[in-house]
């Protein structure tokens, strides 16, 4: 899997953050983060810079907002993430990044025994940990995202949870990577 730096850092070719309003910000980068535009509207308000209109530059400013908001925003963050290939991803309250980056795992094609270990996992993952399972699972198959699944449900607390934060930043990175 692919780390932060190893994503190529572009310019948005069709957005300079640094020159739009508040409304279009967060209109375009506020789902970079799930359900979480809060974390878009605080860097809006401190104010964009130049090294915002790259893709490396705004993610460095939206792990820098994530890393100074505390423990409780941060839980907030982990805990609007959809549980993986769980009934959820359904619905209509998780967004279409999300639910794309499932199918393109292959997470939409479980076998039966597949789709019940899932559930299994991410239940008791959630009572351990209080927040689901997160993993940046775009380029990776099913069968190995089961397979860090099955690993990481035995973590501690904290190490999870430092963990699953360094997830949604690879997410977050991949997603401002897809922004033109």
């Amino acid at each position: 899997m692919p780390r932060l730096q190893d994503i190529p850092d572009h310019s948005f070719s069709n957005h300079r953050p640094s020159q739009m309003d508040r409304d279009e910000f967060v209109a375009i980068f506020g789902n970079v983060f799930e359900h979480s535009a809060w974390i878009a509207m605080q860097i809006w308000h401190t104010g964009l810079m130049l090294r915002d209109d790259t893709a490396a530059g705004l993610c460095s400013a939206f792990i820098d907002v994530v890393e100074a908001a505390g423990r409780e925003p941060q839980l907030a963050l982990l805990r609007a993430h959809p549980d993986l290939a769980g009934r959820l991803t359904r619905r209509s309250d998780v967004t279409d990044a999300s639910r794309n980056e499932q199918a393109s795992a292959g997470l939409n094609d479980c076998s039966d025994a597949e789709f019940e270990e899932f559930q299994d996992l991410n239940r008791r993952y959630t009572e351990k940990f209080n927040f689901p399972f997160i993993l940046a699972v775009r380029s990776r198959h099913r069968t190995e995202i089961l397979e860090v699944f099955r690993r990481r449900v035995d973590n501690d607390v904290e190490d999870e949870f430092r963990e699953a934060l360094q997830q949604v930043y690879q997410i977050a990175r991949l997603r401002l990577s897809d922004i033109q």
